[in-house]
């Protein structure tokens, strides 16, 4: 079957594991030091692109981690151009994207790589996520249909009933069983060579968010199942590359999930995303700034600045081909 993008070369029975890196020294060099310790009898190769960080992170990973592959890139492409880089020269007969700030325990990759070899009917597969206290993290979810923006923005899925509230993000779902999902986490993806052929890679008009989202609705319309499998536990803290954006991080949020809905649904749907999520935003603002009036606490003035600022800049998360995260 033709191949979209990636290297013709003859894939072989390996995993390839794919890590973006944009300043996250230190949370790379754990993520790498867990992922190498825990290969079990795999054959595997490791394939780190560095975003042009600053922090010494493309040095650390050559010095320390010599049988790692190291692409080093002059600017920061963003996420989904970087993945594709790797992708294109990956050997493995399966890739898994997996971020900086994750750690990998115990025998999960053999076991995810097992799990795919007996369901050749999946391309893409995700575990069990913890977050840095051990609590579980709820990954993988529904698409961000205009129902479910709604669902999540008026906080009807914290209501106790009816169950249907919670269809979204699913967050009463302990992750104990494997459930068929439409979005794998993009911190964990496990994603089988010959499906990504079929499909294409990552839509690098996505700079930062949602890309990952946008390919399971590709890999669900070519017909590849997706899946949550509780084969193993990784580690994710979360915020490595996107904690220091502050309110540019949301903006870059609203900005992906208009886009998705623009390029899967039409420009309707994308203009009734955008209005969601800003009345949302909106709420919020005129929320802490009342508070504010009446509270000196740090808090509520952080948040209060936050969600202002971020009213002001609703405008900017209409999709283009500005990027937020480099200024």
């Amino acid at each position: 079957m033709a191949s979209k993008g990636r290297s013709q070369e003859p894939k072989f029975d390996m995993l390839s594991i794919v890590i973006i890196n944009w300043n996250t020294l230190g949370m790379l060099r754990d993520c790498l030091a867990s992922v190498l310790s825990n290969l079990g009898t795999l054959d595997a190769e490791t394939i780190v692109v560095d975003n042009a960080s600053s922090d010494g992170s493309a040095d650390m990973v050559a010095e320390e981690f010599p049988e790692v592959v190291l692409i080093r890139n002059t600017d920061n492409v963003g996420f989904a151009a970087a993945n594709n880089q790797a992708m294109k020269i990956a050997k493995g007969d399966y890739v898994l994207l997996l971020n900086s700030d994750t750690l990998v325990h115990g025998d999960v990759l053999e076991k995810s790589k097992a799990y795919m070899d007996a369901h050749p009917e999946l391309g893409i597969m995700g575990c069990r996520v913890h977050n840095a206290d051990g609590s579980l993290q709820p990954t993988c979810s529904r698409f961000p249909t205009l129902l479910n923006l709604v669902l999540l923005t008026s906080g009807l899925w914290k209501l106790p009933w009816p169950a249907f509230f919670d269809r979204y993000q699913m967050r009463r779902w302990k992750r104990e069983d494997e459930r068929d999902v439409e979005v794998v986490a993009g911190c964990y993806m496990f994603a089988r060579a010959e499906a990504i052929s079929q499909v294409g890679m990552l839509d690098e008009s996505f700079f930062f968010f949602g890309e990952e989202t946008d390919w399971c609705r590709r890999f669900q319309l070519k017909g590849w199942g997706l899946r949550f499998a509780p084969v193993g536990v990784i580690s994710h803290f979360g915020g490595g590359s996107s904690g220091s954006l502050n309110y540019k991080r949301d903006l870059m949020l609203t900005s992906a999930t208009v886009r998705l809905h623009r390029k899967h649904y039409g420009m309707a749907s994308a203009i009734t995303a955008w209005l969601i999520l800003s009345t949302f935003n909106v709420s919020r603002a005129l929320y802490w700034s009342l508070r504010g009036l009446v509270s000196n606490d740090k808090a509520v003035l952080a948040r209060r600045e936050h969600f202002v600022t971020l009213a002001r800049n609703l405008g900017r998360a209409w999709p283009s081909e500005r990027s937020y995260a480099g200024e």
